[in-house]
C-alpha cells in the first residue's frame, strides 16, 4: 500500500509558537515511516509558510523557549515558500522555490511545484492555528485534518464562549465575567465594580490564548488595572475568574469523535503560586503526577465531565480538559478545554494516555485514523439541493 502523506503544520503566529515546535518534533519523530511520509510545514511568526530544509528535533518546549529567548532574532525558515490554495484540488500545497539570480540576470528565477497531502496534523497552539482559522482553510481545501473543526476550535479558544457552553451543558464553572478593550476604556468604573464583585483573589486572562500566557493572579483591587493591561496586550477580550480556595489542578485527556473516551486523570503541582507560563515550561520545580491520587468516585466524575465538556463544544479527535479541585471545600469545577494541547512525549496529554495504555506512536496513529474517518463522513453530505 502507498504511504499516507501527512503534512505536519507547526509554528504559527501566536505566543505559543515555541511550544508548537516541540510538539511537532515529537510527532515527526514518532510517525511510522513504514506507513507515513511526513511533510513538515513551518508557519513563521510572520505568518509565512515554508517547507523547511530540516524539521524541528528538540522535544522539550522549555528548551525551545530558552533558546528563542537567548537568540537575538527569531528562527527564519531556510526552505521555499509554500501556500495552501483555499479550494479542493490535486495539489494541497503550492511551493515557490526562488532561485538565485543567474549570470546576466539580476532577477531570481522561481520554480513552482505542487504537492498533495492525504491528511494534515495542525499541531498549532493558540490563535491563528487552534482557534478555527487554520481549520477553516483546511475545510475550504477539503483536506482531512486532525482535531476539532471550525466551531469547536473557535469555542475552545474563546474562554468566555467556552464557559457559556459549559454552563448550558450543566457543567460547574467558577464565577466569571468578560469584557472587551472598548468596555475597559469607555466604562472602566462599571467593569471594575463587576469584576471586584466576584471577590478576591481573581485570575485575569486573555480570552483567546493558551499556555498561561498573559495571565495574572490579582490579590488586591489596586493590582487589577495592571493585570488587565497585561491581558489586553495579547487579546481584545479579557476574562476574569474568581479564585478557587486552595486548588488542586487536575487534568484529563479525551480521544475520539462521536464515541470519545476519557483517560486516567493527572495532577499538576506548579513550582509557583499558580501554573503560569514560567512554571509550565521553564521552572524545573513544577511536576506532574500521573495518575492523580483521586478516590474512584471523584475520578469517575472527572472523566464524565471531561466527556461532557468535549461534547459541549462539539470537539473531535483530541482534547485535554482542566479542572480545579478545592482542598478547602471539596468542590470541583471545569476550568477549560484545550482542543490542541501540548503534544510532546512528556506533555500531560500523552502521559495521560500512556498511563491509560496507549503509547505515543499509537496515539498519533489513532488521531490520523480519526481525522480520515471524520472527513469521510463529511464527504457523504450534500452541498447542493439541485
Amino acid at each position: 500500500m502507498a504511504k499516507l502523506r501527512v503534512g505536519v503544520l507547526y509554528g504559527g503566529r501566536s505566543g505559543e509558537h515555541e511550544v508548537s515546535l516541540a510538539s511537532a518534533a515529537a510527532i515527526l519523530s514518532h510517525l511510522d515511516r513504514g506507513r507515513y511520509e511526513a511533510v513538515p510545514v513551518l508557519i513563521g511568526k510572520d505568518g509565512r509558510w515554508s517547507l523547511p530544509a530540516s524539521a524541528p528535533t528538540t522535544l522539550s518546549a522549555g528548551a525551545v523557549i530558552a533558546q528563542a529567548r537567548a537568540d537575538a532574532a527569531p528562527v527564519v525558515s531556510d526552505g521555499p515558500d509554500t501556500v495552501m490554495p483555499p479550494h479542493p484540488g490535486r495539489h494541497t500545497l503550492i511551493t515557490i522555490d526562488r532561485g538565485a539570480p543567474s549570470p546576466g540576470n539580476s532577477t531570481a528565477s522561481a520554480a513552482v511545484s505542487g504537492l498533495g497531502l492525504d491528511v494534515v496534523f495542525p499541531v498549532l497552539h493558540g490563535p491563528y492555528g487552534e482557534d478555527g482559522t487554520i481549520q477553516g482553510l483546511l475545510e475550504l481545501a477539503n483536506v482531512p485534518y486532525v482535531g476539532a473543526g471550525v466551531l469547536a476550535s473557535a469555542a475552545g479558544m474563546d474562554k468566555a464562549v467556552m464557559k457559556r457552553l459549559f454552563e448550558a451543558r450543566g457543567l460547574p464553572v467558577t464565577p466569571w465575567c468578560a469584557f472587551v478593550a472598548a468596555d475597559w476604556s469607555r466604562r472602566r468604573k462599571q467593569v471594575v465594580a463587576e469584576v471586584l464583585a466576584l471577590g478576591l483573589p481573581l485570575f485575569v486572562k486573555p480570552a483567546n490564548l493558551g499556555s498561561s500566557v498573559g495571565i495574572s493572579k490579582v490579590k488586591t483591587a489596586d493590582a487589577l488595572a495592571a493585570a488587565v493591561g497585561d491581558a489586553l496586550a495579547f487579546d481584545r477580550k479579557v476574562i476574569v475568574e474568581a479564585g478557587v480556595p486552595d486548588p488542586r489542578e487536575i487534568e484529563c485527556a479525551v480521544l475520539g469523535n462521536d464515541d470519545p473516551a476519557a483517560s486516567v486523570a493527572g495532577e499538576v503541582i506548579p513550582s509557583r503560586e499558580f501554573y503560569d507560563y514560567e512554571a509550565k515550561y521553564l521552572d524545573e520545580g513544577s511536576r506532574t503526577i500521573v495518575p492523580a491520587d483521586l478516590p474512584p468516585a471523584r475520578l469517575a466524575e472527572v472523566q464524565r465531565w471531561s466527556l461532557e465538556a468535549f461534547r459541549a463544544i462539539d470537539a473531535a479527535g483530541l482534547s485535554r480538559v482542566d479542572f480545579l479541585l478545592s482542598r478547602t471545600t471539596g468542590s470541583l469545577v471545569v476550568n477549560e478545554i484545550n482542543t490542541m494541547p501540548g503534544f510532546t512525549t512528556i506533555s500531560m496529554f500523552a502521559r495521560l494516555w500512556e498511563a491509560s495504555g496507549v503509547s505515543y506512536s499509537a496515539l498519533v496513529d489513532r488521531l490520523i485514523t480519526l481525522a480520515l474517518e471524520r472527513h469521510q463522513e463529511k464527504q457523504r453530505l450534500r452541498t447542493s439541493v439541485l
